[in-house]
């Protein structure tokens, strides 16, 4: 069964974005292993706390980023 875990910034999608998030990663899946993969594709979107980044020992929030 293919997998995806994306991890995105809470708060910054909409139900609607979120769907549309994965069925594009569905169907990349599926144009890459064939449309058999399609129905057995798990995405699981997780939503990240502002502060639950840490990249290269910086801890990233929304006021770093720009997006307060």
């Amino acid at each position: 069964m293919p997998f995806a875990n994306l991890k995105v910034p809470a708060g910054t999608l909409t139900p609607e974005s979120k769907k549309k998030l994965s069925d594009a990663v569905v169907d990349a899946y599926a144009s890459v292993y064939g449309e058999r993969a399609r129905a057995t594709t798990l995405v699981v979107v997780d939503e990240v706390v502002d502060g639950g980044w840490n990249l290269g020992g910086t801890i990233l929030t929304a006021d770093l980023l720009g997006r307060s």
